[in-house]
């Protein structure tokens, strides 16, 4: 029996981002003004450094459009009309993440995990354990390198396949969406994710429980103005600690999910939310 090399893609091909086409258009431009007046290159120069400057700084904004789609919220569509996405980073831990496994399930909640590679290897029954559960297993990179941001292509793709190829051989299931470390990015991004595949996510609210130790506090930023088809972060890897030291995301999650409930939202994975889901 042969067998498809290729599965069928989940994501339709997008062309280039606004912003990275208008990158292309302004090095010809800047190319063609400095054949014609070779003895302005000091202009020409500045013109390059401002527009390196321009993706630079949009790639340190986790939330933008500006360099290829990004889910900073669900999809706008009857089925999501009352839903929400609670994602979880930086995992799997040994000993956040049973907790919060057993804590989603006593709340009847299912959530997005986005999953750092390394530590799905070491952790392969937790992994698997998530998808088992009736969570999303998603691509996280598969070291978390805090260069992430100024990595070229053939890095960013080596990163990003290493980490697909983890997860889907440990869980056995395909990551469909990936969020870069700590949400940071270049224009380099977007045509690796359409060659493997995938489709970035940031997110509307998130709570800083890497570095706050006030449960309330944290509460309070993923819940002030919480709306439909809004997506929350929280992390079970690198978690703060409260001052009693149990892990930020255990302390606030339940007031999280009963206020949403209050509100009368629903809890939906990002694949659940997907348009043709």
């Amino acid at each position: 029996m042969n067998e498809c090399p290729n599965p069928p893609r989940r994501w339709p091909r997008t062309g280039n981002s606004a912003l990275v086409n208008a990158t292309i258009g302004w090095h010809v431009f800047v190319l063609i003004g400095v054949a014609l007046a070779p003895a302005a290159w000091p202009w020409w120069l500045a013109a390059i450094f401002a527009n390196h400057a321009l993706f630079t700084i949009t790639g340190l904004l986790p939330r933008t459009t500006l360099l290829g789609p990004n889910w900073t919220r669900l999809p706008a569509s009857p089925r999501n009309a009352n839903a929400i996405a609670l994602t979880i980073d930086d995992g799997p831990d040994p000993v956040v993440t049973p907790q919060v496994l057993d804590l989603l399930d006593a709340f009847g909640v299912r959530a997005t995990f986005f999953c750092i590679g390394t530590q799905v290897e070491r952790y392969p029954q937790l992994a698997r354990e998530i998808v088992a559960r009736g969570h999303a297993l998603e691509n996280h990179s598969q070291v978390h390198r805090h260069t992430f941001s100024v990595t070229f292509p053939r890095a960013l793709t080596r990163e990003i396949a290493t980490a697909q190829r983890t997860l889907e051989t440990v869980s056995g299931a395909r990551p469909m969406f990936f969020r870069a470390p700590a949400g940071l990015r270049n224009l380099f991004l977007e045509p690796v994710l359409r060659k493997l595949d995938l489709r970035l996510a940031a997110w509307t609210r998130r709570g800083y429980d890497t570095r706050e130790r006030n449960p309330h506090v944290v509460a309070k930023r993923l819940l002030d103005g919480l709306a439909a088809r809004d997506i929350l972060l929280l992390h079970d890897g690198n978690a703060a600690l409260t001052i009693e030291g149990q892990p930020l995301i255990l302390a606030v999650l339940p007031s999280v999910i009963e206020a949403a409930r209050e509100r009368h939202l629903r809890f939906v994975t990002l694949r659940e939310a997907r348009l043709d889901a």
